[in-house]
């Protein structure tokens, strides 16, 4: 009796050499949705790809003045100052499963579905934070990037830490306002901002009948039944579950040490609740995009599962970002 031919479903027209090829396309479009999903910074930095090298030059521009012409007078011209900004990446970053054939068999779920959202969410984590903490370091930045620019001031209430729900939503919205006049006072476009804030935070807006519509209905700026209040002074509302930590010191959270053994995203938030911020506040290099990689070891008898990236990220335009605290 003649053996059977089986159907090599995860086969390239039955002539690869791998059985497994088009399974990787699954798992990768799982990791890369989960990546999608759990990102909550997407739109809030410019990105610059590169296809080789360490690093990428933002150039920076400063003002041209007006003035007076006085009949008969030579025009020159106005002097305009110039800068840089240069933003080097960090190093790989990798987020990887090892499932072993052994306990995939004993298994009785999928394993590997819930792995790599595991691994997806991993990586946005980081990135997220991230450009957290790199719009954090804008806000704290009191030298202009050119001679005449602009930085601003972080606004401070006290009354965002009270222990009186609707007084904290009251502070908080009154923060976001100065925030918001932060930002129009140095010229920062209006489209585009966002408000990236703790949870405590934005749920107390939620609740708050000053933010929302009174109805319980909702609106078009969220409500009591949707649980969501979309923005304040036209300004979006991002709750963010895995906001910054006070005193970022861990890897990988503050960067890795290539850039002259500097950890590029170190800073300290202390009594940070929100961050608010124009895209142009932050750059962000990406040399290396979001890619997977599955890779069965007979060896090891089991499947090395990796989901990474490269990329860097740095302070473009201060004046483009205000923190606001408790304290």
């Amino acid at each position: 009796m003649a053996n059977a031919v089986p159907a090599k479903i995860g086969n390239v027209n039955s002539g690869s050499t791998r059985d497994d090829a088009l399974f990787l396309k699954v798992f990768a479009g799982e990791v890369i949705t989960s990546f999608d999903r759990a990102s909550k910074t997407a739109g809030a930095d410019m990105v610059r790809s590169i296809s080789s090298g360490k690093s990428a030059t933002f150039p920076v521009m400063g003002r041209v003045d007006a003035a007076y012409h006085a009949v008969g007078a030579e025009i020159n011209g106005s002097a305009v100052n110039h800068n840089e900004k240069v933003i080097t990446i960090n190093d790989l970053l990798i987020s990887s499963v090892f499932l072993s054939n052994i306990e995939e068999a004993k298994n009785h779920w999928d394993v590997r579905s819930a792995y790599s959202q595991e691994i997806g969410r991993a990586l946005a984590f980081t990135k997220d934070k991230h450009i957290l903490q790199t719009i954090g370091q804008a806000s704290l930045v009191t030298t202009p990037n050119v001679t005449g620019g602009d930085t601003t001031s972080n606004i401070t209430n006290t009354g965002i830490a009270s222990a009186t729900d609707a007084t904290a939503a009251n502070a908080m919205i009154d923060a976001i306002f100065a925030a918001a006049k932060e930002l129009d006072a140095n010229y920062v476009p209006s489209e585009g901002r966002k408000c990236f804030m703790r949870l405590e935070e934005y749920y107390k807006l939620a609740n708050a009948t000053n933010a929302v519509n009174v109805d319980f209905t909702g609106g078009a700026n969220g409500g009591v039944a949707s649980g969501k209040v979309m923005k304040i002074a036209g300004i979006e509302l991002v709750p963010v579950p895995h906001f910054v930590d006070s005193n970022v010191t861990a890897v990988p959270d503050k960067g890795s040490a290539t850039n002259g053994g500097s950890f590029p995203q170190a800073v300290n938030l202390s009594n940070f609740v929100a961050l608010v911020s124009h895209p142009s506040a932050v750059g962000t290099v990406k040399l290396m995009d979001l890619a997977v990689e599955k890779e069965y070891d007979i060896r090891r008898q089991g499947t090395l599962m990796v989901a990474k990236y490269s990329m860097g990220h740095g302070v473009l335009r201060p004046e483009a970002a205000v923190g606001i605290k408790e304290a």
